[in-house]
């Protein structure tokens, strides 16, 4: 197999800027505005949910479930 020797250069690492909000949080980070999390039963799981859609993974504990509530409100 012959290498591809037509390909262009890709610019150095330093030279591409960051994205956007790479920067680094400015403060500390607060809870989204307006998510408001609860767990729910389904069979013998309980799993966090909240109102923004978001749904954490399905736990035999709910206080594993509290716990994934917290850690998504925290940010």
């Amino acid at each position: 197999m012959e290498p591809h020797t037509e390909a262009t250069a890709a610019a150095p690492p330093d030279s591409v800027p960051p994205p956007r909000g790479a920067a680094g949080p400015v403060g500390p980070p607060g809870p989204p505005a307006g998510h408001s999390t609860s767990t729910a039963d389904r069979g013998s799981f309980c799993l966090a949910v909240c109102t923004c859609g978001w749904k954490g993974p399905a736990r035999r504990s709910r206080d594993l479930a509290r716990k994934d509530a917290t850690r998504h409100t925290q940010g």
